[in-house]
C-alpha cells in the first residue's frame, strides 16, 4: 500500500473537499440521484464478469467507478449472505457456533438489502445473485457438514471481504455518501473475520501472508501481499527493538492490512460461482 499515491490522488479528485463537506444523509441519497444516471452509464454490470470465463483483466477494468465498486461489494455480500444460509440449513454446527453464524448471517443479508437499495437509488444496474458452487468444483465438498472445513471456507470469504472493501476505497473516495456506505459495512466484516479467525483458534488479525492452519492452499490468494513490510516508506520489520518484548519483523506486517484488487477478488469470488 503507497499511502503518499493515495493521499495525492484524494488532492487530484478534490475528494478532501468532499469529504469536509456539510450536508444530511438525505442530501446524500438525493446527490445519489442526481449523479446516477451518468455513473450508471459509466459503470459495467459486475455479475457479468463472475464467471469461470471472466478474465482478470476485465475485472480490473470494470471495477473503475464507484458505481461498479458497490455491485462489486454486493456480489461479495450475496457470497456471504447465501454461504451463512446454506450453513444453517443443516445441522453440523455447535449450539455456540450456530448462534454467531445466525448473527453473521442476519449481518450479511441487511449488508444485501443496503447495497441494493444504494444501487436502486443511483439508478444503476443491481447485479443479480449468482448460482453460487461452496464446493468450488468439488475441492470442498463437506462444507456443510464438517464444521473445520466450514469454518476455513468462512475465514477465506472473510478476510477476502476485508481486504476488497480497502481495495475500492480509491474508487469510491470522491463520492462521500458511497465511501461512507462503503466504509459502514468494512469495519463490521472485519469483525466477522476476526470473530471468524478466533473460533478456528487463530489471532484475530493475519500474519505475514499465512492463511492460518487447516486452511486449503486455493485460499492462499486470499492473503498474497500481506507479508508487505513498506508502509509509505516505514519499514515494519525495523521497529522490533521499540518493544518489550520485542516485536518479531512478521509482527510488523500484523499492524498494517493491505487492499486486495478487483480482479484478485474477483478470481477468488469467480471459484465458488457457478453462473
Amino acid at each position: 500500500m503507497n499511502i503518499i499515491k493515495f493521499l495525492e490522488s484524494l488532492a487530484n479528485q478534490g475528494a478532501v473537499e468532499s469529504l469536509n463537506a456539510k450536508g444530511s444523509r438525505r442530501d446524500s441519497f438525493t446527490q445519489f440521484g442526481k449523479m446516477g444516471a451518468t455513473a450508471a452509464v459509466a459503470a459495467v454490470p459486475f455479475s457479468m464478469l463472475f464467471s469461470q470465463k471472466a478474465s482478470a483483466a476485465t475485472a480490473a477494468a470494470a471495477a473503475e467507478t464507484p458505481v461498479s465498486a458497490l455491485q462489486l461489494a454486493l456480489t461479495l455480500e450475496y457470497l456471504e449472505s447465501e454461504f451463512y444460509s446454506n450453513a444453517l440449513d443443516e445441522n453440523f454446527l455447535s449450539a455456540d457456533e450456530r448462534i454467531v453464524i445466525e448473527q453473521i448471517s442476519r449481518h450479511e443479508t441487511a449488508h444485501v438489502t443496503f447495497l441494493k437499495n444504494t444501487l436502486n437509488t443511483l439508478r444503476a444496474t443491481v447485479p443479480a445473485m449468482p448460482n453460487f458452487d461452496f464446493t468450488a468444483g468439488g475441492n470442498f465438498n463437506d462444507v456443510f457438514s464438517n464444521p473445520a472445513t466450514f469454518f476455513a471456507v468462512a475465514q477465506a470469504f472473510e478476510d477476502t471481504g476485508v481486504r476488497a472493501y480497502k481495495g475500492q476505497a480509491g474508487n469510491l473516495i470522491s463520492e462521500k455518501a458511497l465511501l461512507t456506505a462503503a466504509l459502514q459495512i468494512h469495519s463490521v466484516e472485519a469483525k466477522h473475520a476476526s470473530q471468524i479467525r478466533r473460533m478456528r483458534g487463530l489471532k484475530g488479525w493475519i500474519v505475514g501472508n499465512q492463511r492460518g492452519d487447516g486452511m486449503p492452499e486455493q485460499t492462499q490468494a486470499v492473503y498474497n501481499g500481506e507479508e508487505n513490510v513498506n508502509q509509505a516508506g516505514f519499514m515494519t520489520n525495523n521497529v522490533s527493538g521499540t518493544f518489550s518484548p520485542p516485536l518479531s519483523a512478521t509482527g510488523g506486517t500484523e499492524s498494517f492490512d493491505e487492499p486486495m484488487s478487483g480482479a484478485t477478488a474477483t478470481t477468488i469470488a469467480s471459484l465458488f460461482i457457478r453462473s
